[in-house]
C-alpha cells in the first residue's frame, strides 16, 4: 500500500481528511474496475437497494433534493451523496437530510482505509471520488431505507454506476466535461444514458438529439418503462419570483394540481417535476408527501438568497449560464446587479461568459475560489476571455474571492445587487 495518505490508527476528522484528499484529489480516472474492488472488500454494501441514480448537465442535485424530502415526509429514511460539497466533505454523505458527522466520517474512513491495500496494489490508488463513494455507501448502506444518489460525472464510467437501484434518472443533457465525455450532445448523452440497466424505470427530462439517444440506450438494455418529461409526464409551470413556482403535473398514475416549490429559479419546475415522477416510479409517493416535500426542499448554492440582496448560483456550463440569467432577470427586473464570477479551467469559459454578458452587469469582478486549488482559472484568464468577448460590461479582477465581494458590493452600494456564480467551489467559499 502506498504510504501517501497514511494516517495513525483511530483517525481524527483533520487526519481522516488528509488521508481522502491525499489519494488524488481531483484526480480523474473514469471506470468502474477500482470502485467494484473497493466494495467486494468492504462486503458490497451497495447491493440489494432501492432508490434512484440521477444523471444530467444540470439539475441533478435540486432533482436530488426534491425527491429526498418527498421520501423524508413519507418517513423513510433517505441516504444522498451531493457531490460538490459547498463547505465540508461531510456533507458529501447526508442521511434524512443532515451530513454525517466529523466523528462518523473518521471513523468511516477508518473502517476504509485498511481494505484498500490490496486494491492499491492491483490497481494503482483510487480516486477521492472513489473513495468518498465507497465510503458513503458503505456507511448508508445498513443505515438508509432508499438511496437517492447523484452522478458525478458523465454515467457510464463513474464511480456511482455500479448502482442499479431500479430507477435511472436523467435530467437534461447539454455540453459540459467536453474533455471527458464527447464533443456533442450526443455523445454526452450516450455517456449519461449508460447508467440505465435492465428493468429499470427510466425517467429524462432530456430532449432533441440528446432524448433520441436516451430513448435508443432504453430500449437497448431492456427498461421496463420511459417516462419522457413533455410526453408521459406533463406539466405546466407558473413562476412566482421571490415565491418560486407553482406547479400542475400529471403523469402515469398521478396528477396535481398547485403544487408549491419554494426553490428560486424557473429551471426548477421541471427538476421538481422529475422528483415528483420519480417517487411515484418508485411506489412511494402520497399526495401530502409530494406537497409537502416540494414546498420544504432546499438546496443551497442554487439560486439561493444567500444574505441581503446577494444571489448565489453554481452555474458552471453554458447551458446553466444561461438558465440562471433569465432568472435572475425575472427577479430582479431591469436592475444590473454586480457580478462575482470564478469557474474551473476546464470549462467553456468562452461560451459561459458569452451567457453572462447577457444579463448586462453594472460590474464583473473575477476571482477565483482558493478551495479548487490549480484546477480554478486565474483571473486573468477569465478577464482576457471577457475582452475576447468585446467586454460586454466593465471588469476587474481580484485573486481573492473575499476581496472580489467586497469590491462588487462597493460598485451597487447598499441598495444594489449582487451575484456569485460560476463555481460551487466560490459559492461556498463566500457563503454566508
Amino acid at each position: 500500500m502506498s504510504g501517501r495518505g497514511s494516517a495513525p490508527a483511530g483517525l481524527s476528522y483533520e487526519q481522516a481528511l488528509a488521508y481522502v484528499t491525499g489519494l488524488g484529489r481531483f484526480g480523474v480516472k473514469l471506470g468502474l474496475e477500482r470502485i467494484r474492488a473497493i466494495l467486494a472488500e468492504l462486503g458490497d454494501p451497495h447491493r440489494g437497494h432501492r432508490g434512484a441514480l440521477i444523471a444530467g448537465t444540470n439539475g441533478k442535485g435540486s432533482t436530488a433534493a426534491f425527491l429526498e424530502a418527498i421520501l423524508r415526509e413519507r418517513g423513510l429514511r433517505v441516504g444522498t451523496t451531493p457531490s460538490p460539497h459547498l463547505r465540508s466533505y461531510t456533507e458529501r454523505v447526508r442521511l434524512g437530510g443532515q451530513p454525517i458527522s466529523a466523528a462518523e466520517f473518521a471513523a468511516a474512513v477508518d473502517r476504509l482505509r485498511p481494505r484498500l491495500g490490496p486494491v492499491i496494489t492491483a490497481m494503482g490508488e483510487p480516486t477521492e471520488f472513489e473513495l468518498l463513494v465507497a465510503l458513503a455507501l458503505d456507511w448508508l448502506g445498513p443505515r438508509a431505507d432508499r438511496l437517492v444518489i447523484e452522478v458525478g460525472m458523465g454515467g457510464r464510467l463513474d464511480a456511482t454506476n455500479v448502482l442499479d437501484l431500479g430507477l435511472a434518472v436523467i435530467t437534461n443533457v447539454s455540453l459540459d466535461h467536453r474533455h471527458h465525455l464527447g464533443d456533442t450532445v450526443e455523445q454526452i448523452a450516450a455517456e449519461k444514458a449508460g447508467i440505465i440497466k435492465p428493468g429499470n424505470v427510466v425517467i429524462t427530462g432530456a430532449s432533441g438529439g440528446a432524448l433520441e439517444v436516451v430513448e435508443r440506450f432504453a430500449a437497448r438494455a431492456g427498461a421496463a418503462e420511459l417516462w419522457r418529461l413533455g410526453r408521459e409526464i406533463e406539466m405546466e409551470a407558473r413562476c412566482l419570483g421571490w415565491r418560486g413556482s407553482e406547479l400542475d403535473l400529471c403523469g402515469p398514475g398521478f396528477s396535481y394540481q398547485g403544487l408549491q416549490v419554494r426553490m428560486l429559479g424557473d429551471f426548477q419546475a421541471e427538476n421538481a417535476a422529475l422528483a415528483v415522477a420519480a417517487a411515484h416510479a418508485m411506489g412511494d409517493a402520497t399526495a401530502e408527501a409530494v406537497g409537502a416535500g416540494l414546498a420544504s426542499a432546499t438546496w443551497p448554492g442554487r439560486l439561493q438568497r444567500a444574505g441581503e440582496r446577494l444571489l448565489m448560483d453554481g452555474a458552471h456550463n453554458p447551458a446553466g449560464m444561461r438558465r440562471l440569467v433569465t432568472s435572475v432577470r425575472a427577479l430582479l427586473g431591469e436592475e444590473r446587479p454586480a457580478v462575482v464570477f470564478g469557474v474551473m479551467a476546464d470549462k467553456d469559459v468562452g461560451d459561459i461568459l458569452r451567457e453572462l454578458g447577457g444579463l448586462k452587469p453594472r460590474l464583473v469582478v473575477f476571482t477565483r475560489a482558493a478551495s479548487a486549488g490549480d484546477r480554478a482559472l486565474e483571473p486573468a484568464a477569465l478577464q482576457a476571455a471577457w475582452q475576447a468577448l468585446g467586454a460586454p460590461a466593465p471588469a476587474q479582477e481580484e485573486d481573492e474571492a473575499a476581496a472580489a465581494l467586497a469590491a462588487a458590493r462597493e460598485a451597487v452600494g447598499e441598495e444594489g445587487w449582487v451575484l456569485v456564480c460560476g463555481s460551487l467551489y466560490l459559492v461556498g467559499e463566500l457563503s454566508p
